[in-house]
Parts: C-alpha cells; structure tokens; sequence
C-alpha cells in the first residue's frame, strides 16, 4: 500500500454500486434527502450556478438521455488515426505454465497418473491482447475552481482513446468513481458502470461522462443528494468532499477485477491545459499499459 492509498477504516461512507447507465441517472433523480441540495441548485453564475455546473440541471437530464454530441466532429478524426495504432495486435509477455519432465512444481495429479511430464514451469511467453474485455475506473471529481476547459480537454482525450481501443476489437467497461475526503481520516466513495461491455458504444454519452462537468456538478451531487440523510447532509456539508479524489481498486464490486485506475484531474496538472497535451498524455499512458502500438 502506497501513502496516497486510503487507510483501513478511512472510507466511512459508501453507496452500493450502480451497475448501469439508467440506474445511475434514476440515482440522480431520485428525490432528495435534504432540502439544500447541490445537484438541482440554481445561483447564477457563481458556484452552484448553472454556469459553474456546466448548465442547468434540466440540461444535465438531457445530455444524460441524449449524450454529448456536439463535441463529436472534433474527436472524429483523432479517433480514426488512434484506431490505426490500436488496430493491430498488441502484444504482451505472460507467464504461462509449461509440463515437462523437469520443473519448478510438481503437478501432483499428472505425477499420480504415471505421465513422465509432470513438473511444471512458468514460461515467459508472448501472447495477445486483443479482443480482451479492458475495465477502466475514471475518477469524476475535482477541485471546484477547476476550468471548464481542463474537464473538456481530459475527458475528450481519454474518450477518443476508449473509442479506438473498441473499435479495435476489445470490450470495454467504464465506471465513474466520485470518491472524495470529509475530514483528514474519512472518506467517501462511490461508482457507477456508465459503460458495459455488453452494449454497444453510445459515444455521445462517453462524452457526456468524460468530458461534461454538469458529470459531476448535477448528476453526481444529486447522486448523493438523494442518498439516506445522514449521509447526504455530510457529504454537502462538506462541500461535495475535498482532495485527494483518487479511486482505488477496492471501491469497486469484488467481481470487477484488474481495472485500469486513472488519476484524477488535479488544478496542479499542466497536461489538461490544451487538447494537444491532454492527447499526448493519454497517449503515452495508454500505450504503457499495452492498449495502444508505438507509433
């Protein structure tokens, strides 16, 4: 465990997960448990206010029901280059088990039945990855005098590569995690499957959920909002929660196994500041993690 992982007992508050797109927005327009709620709040331009949230919470609803559609001519032709690099094979190096008379083990049950091969060896060995389901967790929170633009820049990025690494044969399933501090010591934590690798790709709403701040600043405070009252009167009086807003893998259900945990968007980040950067830097990570050719 790294210093930046929670400690054991600071997640204090948990929402059960929400294994669906339509039972994350149901969450949402659940009615509230407080009467001050972010989610639906309308202030002007300050915080809370439509501006700051990215719109009005009716648009949320139907961004949420529609997608993001408008950004989409800008990411189409980055995805299509993406998908050249993420069309071919990629190639990884596992260990796999290999039988012969000599070996680090013995596989008792070939040793009982009398085969002369029955000590086993992990051999390095290439394989590939493709057409592997590829579950990522995406942490939605930020800090609340974050630009809209690094919201935008971030989440069109890591929606361009997504698009490209479906296109090129693999499965992919996407969760949102808003995850968050109350004090120095508690923590709370909650995920949404936006994605399954059983649907097909509604890449208007991959935009929505990447890209849009209303994402965060009316469905996911709403969200909580409408969790039971104990729990949404901390979380608002807190202010939504305060750094670090980092995910981990144990927020998620037991079954969702080897996801890719992505950072969460920090002001002190400089590879948000424009689109060129934010591609290059999920670039770079995405090819790291074997998802993406060198170019």
């Amino acid at each position: 465990m790294s210093e930046t992982d929670p400690r054991p007992g600071d997640t204090v508050q948990a929402l059960p997960p929400m294994w669906s797109w339509q039972e994350f927005v149901d969450r949402a327009r659940a009615p509230d448990s407080i009467d001050d709620g972010g989610g639906r709040r309308e202030r002007g331009d300050g915080p809370g206010g439509d501006a700051w949230a990215g719109g009005s919470w009716e648009e949320a609803l139907r961004l949420a029901e529609d997608g993001w559609t408008a950004v989409l001519p800008a990411v189409e032709a980055e995805v299509a280059v993406l998908r050249e690099r993420a069309g071919s094979e990629v190639l990884t190096t596992a260990l796999v088990p290999a039988w012969d008379v000599t070996g680090s083990e013995v596989d008792v049950g070939a040793y009982l039945s009398g085969a002369p091969e029955c000590m086993v060896d992990a051999v390095p060995q290439r394989i590939s990855t493709r057409g592997r389901v590829v579950a990522f967790l995406v942490p939605t929170a930020y800090a609340n005098t974050t630009a809209h633009s690094a919201v935008r820049h971030r989440g069109v990025a890591l929606a361009a590569l997504c698009s490209a690494i479906i296109a090129s044969g693999h499965s992919v399933e996407i969760w949102s995690g808003y995850c968050g501090y109350l004090s120095a010591t508690d923590r709370f934590a909650s995920v949404a499957r936006v994605v399954s690798a059983a649907e097909p790709l509604d890449i208007g709403r991959l935009m929505f959920v990447m890209a849009h701040p209303a994402m965060l600043r009316r469905l996911w405070f709403a969200v909580w909002d409408s969790a039971p009252e104990p729990a949404a009167r901390r979380v608002h009086g807190n202010s939504y929660g305060y750094p670090s807003f980092d995910c981990f893998p144990e927020d998620l259900p037991e079954s969702v196994e080897d996801a890719y945990v992505l950072p969460y968007l920090s002001e002190e980040d400089r590879q948000w500041e424009t689109a060129d950067t934010a591609l290059a830097w999920c670039r770079t990570m995405f090819t790291s993690l074997g998802l993406l050719r060198e170019s």
